[in-house]
């Protein structure tokens, strides 16, 4: 569902009606609360530091934030289909895009404009859906083919695999995704295949029902927000102060801000995580930059996540396990290691784009393992440095040192290891961004009258 908000002059403002629908009793932390409060026990700014800081943000408008690259925020129709946005992304290098309503394009009022956001966390989770069901298809047909009913067979395989999406209805998808995939099932049963012996086959299989087969041939960015939506809608007004942005990004984790000004219901900027960064590497020759920047990592309380709370892929792990973990943590990457926790690699959740965009590459993808992945991206794309060479840091590294590496290399983390090229820690965009500044008390409230997490509750 769309949030139900009215403008202001510099923000949001939720209904009333649904305001008191919002508000629960609650007397646990809130996952943003708990991080927050976590930063700042562990960071080692001098307050002296941070107050003027955030008093400066405080001080400084939306509108003076620099404008997306062309000046024009990159928009998909709702109608787009998965591979073609996916394809939009790819080539506008961007992770996430907001999704116009194509039947309201011409609509004054941005809430009836814009249905949500579209970035890779969604697709991941349709592509790890869909893959669950075109393997529950093989057992389903397969079992057709020995005489079990496949309409029940394709309903105790979607309850098997605990589809929830937009193709999963009481077991109707896996039954259509089974008739997609029945003659290979029939040319299969000839030769004596069982329906496990199916299954491994499902690399070629998975993309032409992906890409050319009903149901999944014809989902759409619509659907797929409706099922998936991990992000709300918050846009904000161009007089808004740059530190609800800020804060937005880094506290609140939202991964990106839609800017909108008052009276336009056209998006006239989108502020991410990684545009701050660059924003602050910019800033390079500043004084009150340059005081912070200088500093080593660990003077600053730097990686404020440690060892053990890191979550890893292992080389020989599958992918799709690597891409699940990702969406189980709701993270966006995570280092590759081998061993005693050995970087080798790094892997975005940007790189599910590979799956979709060149599966000719994949056609054992079933079995295929991460560290195989990267070197085919790697090699196919003549791009090493992302996936194969690890981007790190050490504690004696400075936070200029990152922050130049995070915007040069346009990556969203980076990880912090030991002599012998162990993780230690990660530092992440949010964490860059929670640097440099605190929430003084009552913040959102004294400035638009309700919390932030009462808008993200919603």
């Amino acid at each position: 569902m769309h949030l139900i908000i009215t403008k202001t002059t510099n923000f949001i403002k939720l209904d009333a009606r649904k305001m008191s629908e919002v508000k629960e009793s609650n007397t646990s932390k809130t996952s943003c609360d708990a991080y927050f409060e976590m930063v700042q026990n562990r960071k080692k700014l001098p307050q002296n530091l941070q107050e003027p800081l955030t008093e400066a943000f405080a001080n400084i408008p939306v509108s003076s934030f620099p404008e997306v690259p062309g000046g024009k925020v990159i928009e998909i129709p709702a109608d787009t289909l998965i591979g073609d946005a996916v394809k939009i992304l790819s080539e506008s290098n961007i992770l996430s895009a907001p999704v116009i309503n194509s039947n309201a394009s011409d609509s004054t009022d941005w809430r009836v404009r814009y249905v949500g956001i579209i970035d890779y966390s969604a697709i991941v989770l349709w592509v790890l859906e869909s893959a669950e069901l075109v393997a529950a298809a093989y057992s389903a047909t397969s079992a057709a083919a020995a005489g079990v009913g496949a309409g029940t067979a394709g309903t105790i395989g979607a309850l098997a695999v605990g589809t929830t999406g937009p193709v999963a209805i009481a077991g109707l998808a896996v039954a259509a995704v089974g008739a997609a995939v029945a003659g290979g099932v029939a040319a299969e049963k000839s030769a004596g295949k069982n329906a496990s012996t199916l299954a491994d086959k499902l690399g070629e299989d998975f993309y032409k029902v992906l890409l050319d087969e009903e149901p999944f041939k014809s989902t759409t960015v619509r659907s797929l927000l409706k099922s998936y939506r991990s992000m709300p809608f918050i846009p904000v007004g161009t007089d808004s102060p740059m530190l609800s942005v800020l804060l937005l990004l880094s506290k609140y984790r939202l991964r990106n801000v839609p800017i909108i000004e008052t009276g336009n219901p056209n998006i006239i900027n989108f502020i991410t995580q990684s545009a701050v960064v660059h924003g602050l590497e910019r800033c390079k020759g500043r004084d009150w930059f340059d005081s912070i920047s200088a500093h080593r990592i660990s003077e600053l309380g730097l990686p404020f996540m440690s060892a053990t709370e890191v979550v890893s892929s292992q080389a020989e792990e599958l992918i799709l396990q690597a891409f699940k973990k990702m969406k189980d943590h709701e993270i966006g990457g995570v280092p590759v290691v081998e061993g005693s926790n050995k970087i080798i690699g790094n892997l975005s959740i940007r790189d599910i784009r590979f799956l979709l965009l060149k599966p000719d590459l994949f056609s054992n993808f079933r079995h295929l393992t991460v560290k195989d992945f990267m070197v085919t991206v790697a090699s196919a794309t003549n791009n090493k440095e992302k996936l194969i060479t690890p981007i790190t840091c050490n504690l004696d590294s400075t936070l200029g040192s990152v922050i130049q590496t995070l915007a040069t290399k346009s990556v969203h983390r980076i990880h912090v290891v030991s002599g012998d090229n162990e993780v230690i820690g990660v530092i992440t965009l949010r964490d860059v961004i929670s640097c440099f500044i605190y929430e003084p008390p009552n913040f959102f409230e004294d400035l638009f009258g309700y919390s932030a997490q009462e808008v993200l509750n919603q």
